[in-house]
Parts: structure tokens; C-alpha cells; sequence
């Protein structure tokens, strides 16, 4: 299988043409391909978009950085966007033949190579952060790059991960990370006011209690108040839901968008996932598009869309010889699905002239089965992840301070994960109960194997909180979650 890995560096200048073909060119190396380049005068900022291969693509982008920390003085720099150095931001996302623990290692390795050839200090974020607290952006480029330049040799909470106490004098610092596909989303009100666009910016994140995998802020952009959005699993929480939750929320101050943008690129998927939930074709699916059944024909390959196409990554991940994801992430996967049937299966009476008197009751259900779908989707790499943390912790407990203390922890959260599975997987069962009598005998099937499913992840689930807790000492949080779950099975 081929290596394609992208990457999406973040250059703070978007008005000189000339410094950005430079940086450009720099990058551009051989097995380096650049797929998209957008410049925005009003942030002042530019976005890249490369893919390559893992050793070319890591020799360009620190080449690129190199040119950018020559041509780019932040001390004479100022636009709408937040910044920390001329080379902002440089994530990499795997796209195919490669894991995010690929890109973890090279952007750990980009870090070293920063700071060896250019003095460059570097902040390490999302999948690659080595604290929990610099997983967020905002975290590292709080302050901007003034504020770290008045803080990194006093504060130790500002410590770069790679190099010493004190910024690049013109380029500051640079972040570099490993992260899934991200989508920059910008949406324009009719309104001058950016208090606006501040107020439903902090209404649709998920830091102030917004939609999930949602970053947002409010900025004025060409005489406009723009909502500016890092769209971080558009999977789990999809632009035209993004967008409706912007339209309700203007709605309240006045306002209404009256455009939005993309800066770089954006997966077919979610636009497809887009058509569907605005023009609400019944039988959607993107195998139904032409262009992905003519591809699917031409390569062999199940059609995109397809439910094989759909399942057959996850499959191929169970079966591989690797201790995630396994029985917790499957029993996740187990209860989404069971969640997925119920929801078909209230959806197709919802609306119907023999159902109507039932129509609060399947609207709450589609409501809250949504909610369930998405939980447990998370889940199923959540349970990996925290699996993982596991193994981690053991194979530094003998190097570190605390190390026991640490595998403790990261025990704990292995189990509140399943054990959150469970809970769900139980609601779930509760609802393919509760929609029998009020839906089309005919699906009376699908919501047997809904059942089936649910009580298979419940079961699954609880045998990885066992097995977790039988390594845990005797304490509060052991007898506690034992107790949870005895109460759950009953």
C-alpha cells in the first residue's frame, strides 16, 4: 500500500504574494505534491495544503519553516487571526498507508529538526502533545506571540517541548501536531458587529458547551462579523449541522449568514453528508452519485457509500495484529449500531398517517437515539486511545516518578469508558423495547437484532471493566464503578 500523509502548515502572512510563493517554493521539494494554497489578507495569514510521502514531506515542511522565519517579522505583523510565530501551525493528518501514531513520531521529529536548524522553539499539540493541557491549540497560543515572548523564560507552564526558554526574535514559536482531517469553516452575518459573531462563536463550541469536535471565534473580516470554525470530525458533527447551529444562534442577536467559506480542502464525504441533510432525498446514499460508481467500477473497489466500503476499514483494523482497537471498541461499535437501527426504524413510522399519534414520542427517540449514536461512536476510539494510555504508562512506570500511580490512572479511565458503554448499550436496549408498540410491526426485525446488538455490547463492555478493575487496588473508585455496574446489569 502506498504512504500519502498531508500536512497543513499555517503561515502568518497573507498579503504578500511574493513572501508566500517563496515559502511556497521552498516547500515544494521532490515526492512533495501541493494540492492548495489560500491567502486571506484580512487574517493576514496562509493556509497550505501538501501531501508526500513521510521523509519528503517532513524535509519540505521544515524547509518551509526555515523560509518563513527569514521573510516573516512578527514584530511588525498584525491581522484578525491569533498567531505565535511565522510558521503558526504544521499538522499532519494520515490519509492512507499511515496511522496517527505515524504522524505523532514525524511531528515529533519535524519539532527536533526546528529548533536544531533554526533556534525555532516548538509546541507539540493535539495526538502528539505530551500534556494534556497543550492537546488544544488555544491552550499553546494563549497570549499570542507577544505574550510568550514576555513569558517563556519565567513561566514554566510555557516550556517549549523542543528547545530552550526564549522565542525566535521575528518568527517566535511554532506548534506542530498530528490530528485527524480538519475543516476551516468560516460563516459571514449581515451584521458589522462582531460582538455577534463573538456570541454565537462561544455558543457553538464545545469548550463553552457547543456542538462536539467544533473550535469557533468571533473575528470582523472584510467589513463583516465573521463565526471562524476548526471543524475537527465533521464525521461526528457535520458542517450542515454547523451551519444550522449558526443560523439559530444569529437569529437571536438579528443576524443571519449571508455566506460561508472554505480555506484549503474539503473531503467529498462531508459534502455529500451536507446534500443529504438539506435536501432530505429519503434514499440518499453516495453511491447513488455518479462519479463514485463510476470510480468504484473502473478500480474494483466497493462503491463509496456502500456499507461494505463503509465497514471494511474497521474490519480490516479488528483483524489486524495489534491490541487496538479490540472488544472495547467493538462493543462500542456494537451498541452505535443498534443505536443506528432504532433510529431507521422510528424514522420510517415518523410521519406516517398510521404513527401520527405517536409523533412526540419517535421525535423524542430520534432526538435522543442521535445523542446515544454519537457517544458511542466517539467511544469506539475512545476505548482505544485509553487502552494505549495503558500500555504507555506500563512501559514507563519503571523510568518515571509515580509510575504505579500513573498505571493506576490510566486503568481508570480504560474502565469509565466501557463502563460508560454499558450504560449506554442499556438505554439503547430500553429504547428498541419502547418502540415496539409504536412503530411498523413489519421492522418488528430490526429491532430484534437492535436488541441482540445492544445486549452483546453490554455484555462486552462489562468484561472489559472487570478485567480493568481486577488489576486496580482496593479503593473508592473500584468499589464505586463495581457497584455501577452491578446496578446496570440488573
Amino acid at each position: 500500500m502506498s504512504v500519502l500523509i498531508e500536512c497543513v502548515p499555517n503561515f502568518s502572512e497573507g498579503r504578500d504574494q511574493a513572501k508566500v510563493d517563496a515559502i511556497v517554493e521552498a516547500m515544494t521539494v521532490p515526492g512533495v505534491y501541493l494540492l492548495d494554497r489560500e491567502m486571506d489578507a484580512d487574517h493576514n495569514r496562509c493556509v497550505v495544503t501538501l501531501v508526500g510521502d513521510r521523509a519528503p514531506l517532513m524535509e519540505g515542511v521544515i524547509r518551509g519553516v526555515g523560509k518563513a522565519a527569514e521573510l516573516i517579522d512578527l514584530t511588525k505583523h498584525s491581522g484578525a487571526h491569533p498567531r505565535l510565530g511565522a510558521t503558526d501551525v504544521v499538522p499532519f493528518i494520515p490519509i492512507e498507508g499511515a496511522t496517527l501514531d505515524d504522524c505523532v513520531q514525524m511531528a515529533r521529529q519535524v519539532g527536533d529538526e526546528i529548533w536544531r536548524r533554526y533556534r525555532i522553539p516548538v509546541y507539540l499539540y493535539e495526538a502528539a502533545a505530551a500534556t494534556p493541557e497543550r492537546q488544544n491549540l488555544e491552550n499553546i497560543r494563549r497570549g499570542q506571540f507577544e505574550g510568550l515572548r514576555d513569558e517563556i523564560a519565567v513561566n514554566p507552564a510555557r516550556k517549549p517541548d523542543c528547545g530552550g526558554a526564549s522565542i525566535h526574535p521575528t518568527a517566535g514559536a511554532t506548534v506542530v501536531g498530528a490530528r485527524k482531517f480538519l475543516i476551516a469553516y468560516n460563516i459571514y452575518l449581515n451584521t458589522p458587529d462582531v460582538e455577534i459573531a463573538k456570541k454565537v462563536a462561544k455558543a457553538v463550541r464545545f469548550s463553552s458547551g457547543g456542538l462536539r469536535y467544533v473550535k469557533a471565534m468571533g473575528v470582523l473580516v472584510r467589513g463583516l462579523a465573521q463565526v471562524s470554525m476548526n471543524l475537527t470530525d465533521f464525521e461526528q458533527t457535520p458542517v450542515a449541522r454547523v451551519f444550522e447551529a449558526v443560523r439559530k444562534e444569529a437569529a437571536r442577536y438579528g443576524a443571519a449568514p449571508v455566506s460561508s467559506e472554505i480555506v484549503g480542502l474539503i473531503p467529498k464525504k462531508a459534502l455529500e453528508n451536507a446534500a443529504e441533510w438539506f435536501l432530505q432525498i429519503e434514499n440518499f446514499d453516495a453511491a447513488l452519485i455518479l462519479e463514485n460508481r463510476l470510480a468504484a467500477v473502473m478500480s474494483g473497489k466497493p462503491a463509496a457509500g456502500s456499507v461494505r466500503a463503509g465497514v471494511e476499514p474497521f474490519l480490516e483494523r479488528l483483524a489486524a495484529p495489534t491490541g487496538t482497537p479490540g472488544g472495547g471498541s467493538a462493543s462500542a461499535a456494537a451498541a452505535a449500531m443498534a443505536a443506528g437501527l432504532c433510529s431507521m426504524v422510528a424514522g420510517m413510522s415518523r410521519g406516517k398517517r398510521n404513527y401520527l399519534a405517536y409523533e412526540r414520542e419517535l421525535g423524542e427517540a430520534l432526538t435522543r437515539l442521535a445523542a446515544l449514536r454519537e457517544q458511542l461512536q466517539a467511544a469506539i476510539d475512545a476505548d482505544a486511545a485509553a487502552y494505549d494510555a495503558v500500555v504507555k504508562a506500563c512501559k514507563r512506570a519503571k523510568t518515571v516518578p509515580n509510575g504505579e500511580a500513573a498505571i493506576a490512572e490510566a486503568l481508570k479511565g480504560a474502565t469509565r469508558i466501557p463502563l460508560e458503554v454499558v450504560e449506554r448499550a442499556r438505554e439503547v436496549r430500553e429504547w428498541a423495547m419502547r418502540l415496539g408498540p409504536i412503530t411498523n410491526p413489519k421492522m418488528a426485525s430490526d429491532l430484534t437484532v437492535a436488541t441482540a446488538l445492544a445486549n452483546a455490547a453490554m455484555q462486552g463492555a462489562a468484561a472489559n471493566v472487570e478485567i480493568n478493575l481486577e488489576s486496580l487496588a482496593e479503593g473508592d473508585f473500584k468499589r464505586e464503578a463495581g457497584l455501577r455496574l452491578t446496578g446496570l446489569r440488573k
